[in-house]
């Protein structure tokens, strides 16, 4: 497994993959160069010194990961935007701190894990597994302030940088939080190398992913038969004198981190340089991403990404023009390297035939070979009657299949899903075969820290659906 804890000095030599090249940094860009550009959807915090000390305190900690695997991952990435692959980066909308415990993680890998044995199993791709998980404590705000009975306070911005109670004193911006984030972080990591090295990724344990409350819905009985159907394959390769316990793919996965790159002083403190490849990685997590408030060519964020070596992700959205497009690539991929930018679409269902293909043609004419991967969570989010944040199963299905069609007429790969959901059995999105989720169901389990998630069995039914569509879509 390629997730990490605790780990040695990167000043000692670590050899560099061989299909990878490092990305060619601006010049003028150092890891405090993004202070001279304007920052957005940071918080005011109301003590400049103790940002200043807990920065140092962080930039002194071991990495979270190493660059070792995040060139892994830049290697799998370009696999995937060869055709040879698919990424399924999936997780929490907003982690919290609480929820880095074994249990917590557990539920998170184990869906994780359900999806892309079904998308998998369904279309005999390798799928790249990427999680939203030790670091997405973060998230950005269409309102720096919200009002609740007349008063006003600081948005909720997530774990890292205040608390959700409506209060003054926990809305106030904490840069110790900034600290805590990446103990909780760490212990994740930990706690996932755990999991995994002592056999919860094996293959035959693939009916132990599936949660009882799960199984009694048809998405999760469709599940155990294929999960039935894996474990007869692993007893018949054994029948035939394969010793199945000798192959370490059977019994554990690469998984690795990502997160919305969105405090940058927390992003700058854990940029680590490696000598023998001469290159600025960002240890907090193997892959990042800039979101659709923060990619402004001349804003911060893209500043600070532009000059590390990690796969870079860019959600684009529906007001993308083609030109802003192909200038963020040549700004952060100038050299065309495959495996180091990921492009998010997250356009709303109904907009893809219309938005997406010009936006593929700019970049693929201007020479870039990015993963094209779907985010159909956030394009699709609206207040129910019942005033909940939610969104609908269906509209999300319709947008994948609105970008798996538009690939398909492009003569492109559809390369990844990009998912906000959970292994618990919350009640925040609609639609659904276990019970359909209507309106007034929402407020019965709802209990996301931001945006709605989809719960388990809906993971599961979706993730059926995307291996039909990626099956259908492989030439031949």
């Amino acid at each position: 497994m390629t997730v990490s804890g605790m780990h040695p000095s990167l000043t000692a030599p670590l050899s560099a993959a061989a299909d990878t090249a490092s990305q060619p940094r601006p010049a003028s860009w150092s890891p405090s160069s993004w202070r001279s550009y304007p920052a957005k959807q940071q918080p005011e915090w109301p003590d400049a010194q103790l940002l200043r000390r807990v920065s140092d305190t962080l930039s002194m900690q071991p990495p979270l990961v190493l660059p070792d695997e995040i060139a892994d991952l830049r290697q799998a990435l370009a696999q995937v935007a060869a055709g040879e692959g698919f990424l399924l980066q999936a997780g929490d909308c907003a982690e919290r701190f609480s929820s880095c415990t074994e249990e917590g993680v557990r539920s998170k890998l184990s869906m994780i894990l359900q999806v892309a044995l079904l998308l998998t199993y369904g279309s005999g791709l390798p799928v790249v597994k990427v999680g939203r998980i030790a670091g997405q404590f973060g998230k950005p705000r269409s309102r720096p302030t919200e009002v609740v009975g007349g008063v006003e306070l600081p948005a909720f911005r997530g774990d890292i940088v205040n608390d959700p109670e409506f209060t003054a004193e926990a809305r106030r911006p904490d840069a110790d939080r900034l600290l805590r984030a990446y103990y909780h972080s760490l212990a994740a990591l930990n706690v996932l190398r755990a999991l995994t090295r002592g056999g919860c990724a094996d293959l035959g344990q693939a009916h132990a992913w599936n949660q009882e409350f799960v199984r009694r819905s048809p998405a999760g009985r469709r599940y155990e038969n294929a999960a039935d159907d894996i474990t007869w394959a692993l007893r018949f390769m054994s029948a035939c004198g394969v010793d199945t316990r000798l192959q370490a793919e059977l019994h554990r996965i690469q998984l690795y981190t990502s997160h919305e790159a969105l405090l940058l002083p927390y992003e700058q403190a854990l940029i680590r340089y490696d000598e023998s490849r001469g290159a600025w990685f960002d240890t907090s997590a193997h892959m990042l991403w800039v979101g659709e408030r923060t990619r402004q060519l001349d804003g911060a964020h893209v500043e600070l990404l532009s000059g590390i070596d990690n796969p870079i992700g860019v959600k684009v959205g529906p007001s993308t023009t083609p030109d802003q497009l192909r200038a963020l690539c040549e700004r952060l991929d100038p050299e065309r390297t495959a495996g180091r930018l990921t492009l998010i679409s997250r356009l709303g269902a109904g907009r893809a035939d219309k938005v997406l293909a010009p936006l593929m043609r700019a970049v693929r004419n201007a020479g870039h070979t990015p993963v094209w991967a779907c985010d159909p969570m956030h394009g699709n989010t609206f207040i129910s009657k019942s005033g909940y944040k939610t969104r609908r199963l269906a509209d999300i299905v319709t947008e994948i299949a609105e970008f798996f069609s538009v690939h398909n007429e492009e003569g492109t790969h559809p390369g990844g899903i990009h998912l906000e959901l959970t292994g618990d059995d919350v009640t925040e999105c609609l639609g659904g075969d276990l019970e359909e989720i209507l309106d007034d169901h929402l407020g019965t389990r709802y209990e996301t820290a931001c945006d709605p998630r989809l719960n388990t069995a809906q993971s599961i039914e979706l993730g059926f659906l995307v291996a039909e569509f990626l099956r259908e879509s492989r030439p031949g």
